[in-house]
């Protein structure tokens, strides 16, 4: 037994009479009991986080796991994500929009030609002249005439397998060799089979079978807002794409080319992408590219314009066909008629003021003057200038018209045939007749 001081008589009394009763003395085991659970607690939760942490980590490195692991089990596989909404953290599929356009531009890109044209110009240069008293006249006079090399770089579209291709006239305008190089390097000589300064659109050919080929489809929808892509060979640099939304439809106050039906886009077109291709999203032809605003307006920016399809077909069918775009003509020029107070009765359509009469021509021969007004056509009000020349154009040489308008407010009606429109060169070289004088 042990000695027991006066300071440790509880503690001595404790251990002779056995385990503690007061609350202030713990045993060992007792603070085992209370501690247990808030251990059991912490390593579920440890547990918790490296599972999740795991789950994470191969989630990532196998994307498909869960759904393997779902189908062994027999359970249902979850639909994943679709290509046109992927899910967050999750990588798309390469070229697929709109991360990417790879796609849209390797269906089209091997059709898309660089065109190089050159032709001889012939021009007089300006010289002084060195006698004292011939100056005091003008001073200047031409000199001998001089012949130079001149060249045009382009863009054009392969159409057909057989090697015809559209480009834009001015491209190839009095060109006297043309070449012409793929995507894939080749170099090969082009000849014009015909073209259409009216739309400014030319038809050339190359030799060559199952050449790529793009659709021409006029079915193909279009709206303001589309994703598109102009593809051409822009300052030589070689085959680029560039992107952009389109801007608008039916542009035709641009006075670039008789007939306009423009697609504005702001894709830029630098100069030589004339003649190359407009797509859209999924690699459908949808325009030739032709022009841009900023070479007329130096301000603009990011106005291009662009030949529609439907517009690109009909004129490559017809030149094929028939070496020259065939169109109806009235043998008249005309303009919006002028919105005067009392000039046309309330509610009449506005129709089209008669500026030129060509002699001989079918309006001349139906009795028709220089400042007559026509507001219809087979019944059919017309609208304004671009209506009329489009509706004229459509109908075939030798289709006869009824035509009604007002000659100095009194209404009138004629019928007219039509004759087939001549050339944009021989049209200028018909006698028209003047201009009723005003007043």
């Amino acid at each position: 037994m042990w000695p027991v001081s006066p300071g440790n008589e509880w503690q001595a009394r404790a251990t002779i009479a056995g385990p503690c009763v007061s609350p202030f003395c713990l045993s060992s085991s007792s603070l085992q009991l209370m501690t247990a659970p808030r251990q059991f607690a912490v390593f579920l939760l440890k547990a918790a986080i490296l599972g999740l942490a795991l789950a994470f980590v191969l989630g990532w490195l196998y994307p498909g796991l869960g759904d393997d692991l779902r189908q062994r089990a027999g359970l249902p596989v979850t639909a994943g994500p679709t290509a046109t909404a992927p899910a967050v953290g999750v990588r798309p599929t390469p070229g697929s929009g709109p991360v990417s356009y790879a796609d849209a531009v390797s269906r089209t890109a091997p059709s898309v030609v660089s065109i190089y044209a050159q032709k001889i110009v012939t021009q007089r240069a300006l010289r002084l002249v060195p006698n004292p008293l011939m100056q005091r006249f003008s001073g200047i006079t031409l000199g001998q005439p001089q012949r130079r090399l001149e060249r045009a770089q382009g863009s054009g579209v392969i159409v057909s397998e057989d090697g015809y291709l559209l480009t834009n006239y001015h491209v190839i305008a009095d060109a006297e060799d043309i070449m012409v190089v793929l995507q894939d390097g080749r170099v090969t000589r082009a000849r014009v089979i015909g073209s259409d300064r009216d739309t400014d659109l030319a038809v050339l050919r190359i030799d060559g079978s199952d050449l790529p080929a793009v659709t021409l489809d006029p079915e193909v929808p279009l709206s303001v807002g589309d994703v598109v892509l102009a593809i051409g060979n822009p300052f030589g640099l070689g085959q680029t794409v560039t992107q952009g939304i389109v801007s608008g439809l039916g542009r035709n106050q641009l006075n670039l080319s008789t007939y306009e039906d423009f697609i504005q886009t702001d894709a830029a077109i630098n100069r030589g992408n004339s003649g190359g291709a407009l797509i859209n999203a999924h690699g459908q032809l949808v325009g030739i590219n032709t022009a841009v605003l900023s070479r007329l307006l130096p301000d603009a920016e990011g106005i291009g314009f662009a030949i529609p399809v439907v517009t690109a077909k009909s004129v490559l069918e017809q030149i094929v066909e028939h070496g020259v775009v065939i169109r109806g003509w009235l043998g008249a020029e005309y303009g919006d008629a002028p919105m005067m107070p009392g000039g046309l009765p309330p509610g009449a359509p506005r129709g089209v003021a008669l500026t030129n009469i060509y002699r001989g021509g079918p309006a001349d021969q139906a009795g028709l003057e220089p400042g007559d007004v026509l507001l219809q056509m087979d019944g059919a009000d017309i609208a304004d200038e671009n209506d009329l020349r489009d509706r004229e154009a459509a109908l075939r040489p030798g289709t006869s018209v009824r035509l009604d308008g007002l000659r100095a407010g009194v209404p009138f009606n004629t019928k007219l045939t039509l004759s087939q429109r001549p050339s944009r060169d021989s049209l200028s070289q018909v006698e028209q007749n003047p201009l009723l004088p005003a007043g």
